[in-house]
């Protein structure tokens, strides 16, 4: 548990750094037990085994604990409450069966990690590949996305970000419908096989982000609230009673999630975290959590001698969770751009419709890459509302950007992916849309070879009456979309098995051009000096919002980057200024040697250059 002490009569706290305090933790001599729920008159630790039933101690500050002789990793219990109901530990290190089942101690020590080399890469370094470990592969494990590695690291890939592995119920999910958080879904492999991966990772050069969801928990299993306050009525959330982030009794649940963040960094070695929807923390404290997890965070590093980051979901465009603390802000090092994505989508010819109606195609575009925002401060339609604040100072690898991610495929009724959507000429510009943006790129597994099976969302509640709820709730919000088709139910096998990667595309023609179109674009982007920098000063848009053409200009001292998008569905001519030589082309979406039927000059000889329709084309030349 954390240290507290007294200063000036005021109790401080000083979160405990060096190792998890919260659960069951095995010693050398003792284990060390500990469960917070301040208003039950009686907490025990029961066994499996039945073999005793041993009960804890009250602090001051609603902890129940107790130091235990004869325990061993596999040993499996649940907390009885007052003497009645008993439940699994809310800090559960592992689930083997299930989540209404017993938990199991584990010891995370006992893992012996060969990653004394590693050296987390710097954010503008990231080039990031979303992946869920259950679709990945067709074993969905973590071992088997171990056997994949080399293949992201040829495709160019230096971070893969996770989804959510916290326990869910059954063995497939989404992730959001996690229960404990501390506990690594067993289906996949458990707490060792995921420590076996990120130890993997960083042998081959990997950086490791965890999607984590700190903003809710999820409908069946969840039994935090019977040991106490961990949620409040002060707020409401779209899944229900908010977080007690700033409420009565909120320390115990800001220390729990102040302890899983700081277990996935120091007991698993995870280079980065993804916060799920930060916007949805309520947390009106004088002192944010989010903000106190970026000190208590640096803290980590400075004793680990390890960088570590703290990457938002956030759709408020409120500059403050990037800003740093010693300038007031919550300190977050980056966060997801979803407004790029909605420009993006309309410019290639998404209709304007739903969250995408505030959009108008390349002029917003052409914003999001000055500004990453589309709105910070107009009146946003959508909303019904001025929106959104200018982010001015915040260098570019504060920013991820993507042309589809798991929300942006999954949260259609369909699932259809860009492959599904989109022509191949258009998919070779989206791609070339977010790696010369100066911004940090984010793929989603699959999208590289132009993957086709759907990414639909799947559950696998066990809970007969929650499974139909939330198959009628899916086909409601979808009762006005594609005609008579059905939204797919999410608790179906066909559905998450529908929803795997199909690895033997890579062996038909089309696809695998299209893959190797990637690697080399994404090794320009890698080994190019100006657009491997996410320079926002040295970087200019200009667009022609008729002709739906938009070309970026990015410099260092001696060279410049022109990259001419054309989203239209003709050829178009544009202007470029002439420097000390002429303009050398880098890569050409429309060449023949990437399927297109227009291969761009190698040179331009004047300042004029024809564009081809759904096409982009990057060229480099000397400055004057």
């Amino acid at each position: 548990m954390a240290s507290r002490r007294k200063a000036n009569g005021v109790q401080m706290e000083e979160v405990n750094i060096k190792q998890r305090t919260l659960g069951v933790n095995l010693g050398s001599k003792h284990t060390e037990v500990s469960c917070w729920a301040p208003l039950k008159k009686k907490i025990s630790i029961v066994f499996a085994d039945k073999r005793k039933s041993i009960p804890l101690k009250k602090d001051s500050f609603g902890f129940w604990k107790a130091n235990i002789r004869g325990l061993h990793g596999g040993d499996k219990y649940k907390f009885k409450i007052d003497d009645e109901q008993e439940y699994p530990d809310p800090a559960s290190l592992s689930q083997p069966e299930g989540v209404h089942g017993y938990s199991m101690v584990t010891d995370l020590s006992s893992y012996q990690w060969r990653d004394q080399k590693w050296t987390n890469h710097p954010l503008r370094g990231y080039i990031i590949y979303e992946l869920h470990v259950g679709a990945f592969t067709p074993e969905g494990t973590f071992v088997a996305v171990i056997d994949r590695l080399d293949y992201l690291i040829e495709l160019g890939i230096t971070a893969i970000e996770i989804m959510p592995i916290a326990q869910f119920p059954g063995d497939r999910n989404w992730g959001y419908d996690g229960v404990f958080p501390f506990a690594v879904q067993h289906s996949y492999g458990g707490a060792h096989h995921f420590q076996q991966l990120v130890d993997a990772c960083h042998q081959k050069g990997l950086a490791v982000i965890l999607d984590v969801v700190f903003n809710h928990l999820g409908p069946e299993g969840n039994y935090l609230g019977a040991y106490g306050p961990y949620f409040t009525e002060k707020y409401q959330t779209p899944w229900g009673a908010a977080v007690n982030l700033d409420d009565a009794y909120c320390d115990g649940m800001r220390q729990f999630i102040i302890e899983n963040m700081l277990m996935w960094f120091r007991d698993f070695h995870v280079d980065a975290l993804r916060l799920d929807a930060v916007h949805a923390m309520k947390d009106f404290s004088s002192k944010p959590i989010l903000r106190q997890m970026r000190l208590i965070l640096d803290q980590l590093s400075k004793y680990t001698k390890r960088p570590y980051y703290l990457i938002a979901e956030c759709d408020l465009n409120d500059p403050k969770y990037i800003r740093s603390t010693e300038k007031g802000g919550y300190g977050m090092h980056a966060q997801w751009v979803d407004e790029f994505h909605h420009a993006l989508r309309v410019s290639v010819g998404e209709p304007a419709k739903g969250y995408y109606t505030d959009f108008k195609g390349v002029t917003d575009l052409a914003k999001s890459y000055r500004d990453a925002y589309v709105f910070d401060g107009q009146y946003s339609g959508h909303r019904h509302k001025y929106f959104g604040d200018r982010v001015t100072a915040n260098k570019g690898e504060q920013f991820v950007v993507f042309s589809q991610n798991h929300d942006q495929v999954g949260n259609r009724m369909l699932g259809e992916r860009s492959a599904k959507l989109y022509s191949f000429e258009l998919q070779k510009l989206l791609l070339g849309a977010i790696l010369v943006s100066p911004y940090m790129p984010m793929l989603f597994m699959g999208e590289e070879y132009g993957e086709t099976n759907p990414f639909l969302y799947f559950v696998s509640h066990t809970e007969k009456k929650l499974a139909r709820a939330v198959r009628e709730g899916r086909r409601k919000e979808f009762k006005d979309f594609h005609g008579s088709a059905e939204a797919p139910d999410p608790n179906l096998l066909n559905t998450f098995e529908r929803s795997k990667l199909q690895w033997s595309l890579l062996a038909k023609k089309r696809h695998r051009l299209l893959h190797n179109y990637y690697k080399v674009f994404i090794a320009f982007r890698k080994t190019n000096q100006i657009l491997r920098k996410p320079d926002r000063k040295r970087f200019q848009v200009s667009g022609l919002e008729k002709e739906k053409v938009l070309v970026l200009l990015r410099e260092d001292r001696s060279h410049r980057i022109a990259a001419i998008l054309n989203f239209d569905t003709k050829s178009h001519v544009i202007t470029l200024e002439q420097g000390q030589e002429p303009w050398k082309k880098l890569i050409g979406s429309s060449d023949e040697e990437w399927g297109g039927k227009c291969n761009m000059p190698n040179e331009l000889s004047t300042s004029t250059l024809t564009v081809p329709s759904s096409s982009i084309s990057v060229y480099r030349s000397k400055k004057l």
